[in-house]
């Protein structure tokens, strides 16, 4: 149903870790600036995805149910000045953390890669990523030494 109202949506998580409601990571086809935020408060207007406290949009290559991958994305794609929205909506009533029962606050990351039509003046960096060769070797030495 995600998919058939935004399909720009690639994929979408909601960790058990979180109470399911308490996140939501999804990834996405970016296409234009402010689109991650777009898709965010798509998603908080469906249903009980409204309940969401956190959405956290990740660029496409992001498989959003691999914490290494979204702890990456989020550490290196957010600035908060930038790339935070914090806003009031509804709240499950399980949960506990807000002053009223019901509603409360929300939160909003944009943890894509910037681009200059979004304001971002710096050459945005390519990822780095080891030949499957390097890797090999690289794990063939920790072994080595003891520290796989």
């Amino acid at each position: 149903l995600i998919k058939f109202n935004l399909p720009e949506v690639v994929d979408y998580h909601l960790p058990a870790e979180g109470c399911f409601h308490n996140f939501c990571f999804v990834s996405i086809k970016k296409r234009y600036p402010g689109h991650a935020f777009k898709v965010a408060y798509a998603l908080l207007g469906l249903g009980l995805m409204s309940l969401t406290k956190h959405v956290v949009v990740f660029d496409e290559d992001i498989d959003v149910h691999d914490f290494a991958q979204v702890l990456w994305a989020w550490g290196n794609n957010v600035d908060p000045i930038r790339d935070v929205q914090i806003l009031k909506g509804p709240i499950d009533v399980l949960d506990h953390s807000t002053n009223e029962v019901g509603f409360g606050g929300k939160m909003i990351i944009d943890a894509t890669s910037k681009w200059r039509s979004e304001g971002y003046t710096r050459v945005w960096p390519k990822e780095i990523r080891m030949s499957e060769e390097v890797k090999k070797k690289i794990d063939e030495l920790w072994n080595k030494l003891g520290l796989n």
